[in-house]
């Protein structure tokens, strides 16, 4: 069965550091699509970074410059590298894979997935 675990939330004080990683199993990691979303307290969730399984990367606005999203193909894993934290960011972080599947009659389709988030909070 497909499953994704994030790990590396905590706390940190505004302007501190902290690393994310999400960990991928039951899925062929080069025929997804990856991202981060956050999703602060009574707020939408909202997409923070994508890379594509072409190695595509693209951040909001608000986190250029200061997040990081990486993915180690061979490890099956999705990093975000977070620095100069603001409180804006505190918000669960959760995974997000956009995977094509082929089954033995070589018929494709396409599932998404999402992990169950990690909390990261900043406090100032």
């Amino acid at each position: 069965q497909v499953k994704l675990v994030e790990s590396g939330g905590g706390s940190v004080q505004a302007g501190g550091s902290l690393s994310l990683t999400c960990t991928a199993s039951g899925v062929t990691f080069t025929r997804c699509d990856m991202a981060w979303y956050r999703q602060a307290e009574g707020k939408e969730r909202k997409l923070v970074s994508s890379i594509r399984r072409d190695g595509f990367t693209m951040y909001i606005e608000s986190v250029k410059g200061r997040f990081a999203a990486s993915r180690d193909n061979a490890q099956n894993t999705l990093y975000l590298q977070m620095t100069n934290l603001k409180s804006e960011d505190t918000a669960v972080y959760l995974c997000r894979a956009d995977c094509t599947h082929t089954d033995y009659d070589g018929d494709s389709w396409e599932s998404t997935y999402w992990g169950q988030g990690t909390q990261v909070t900043v406090s100032s």
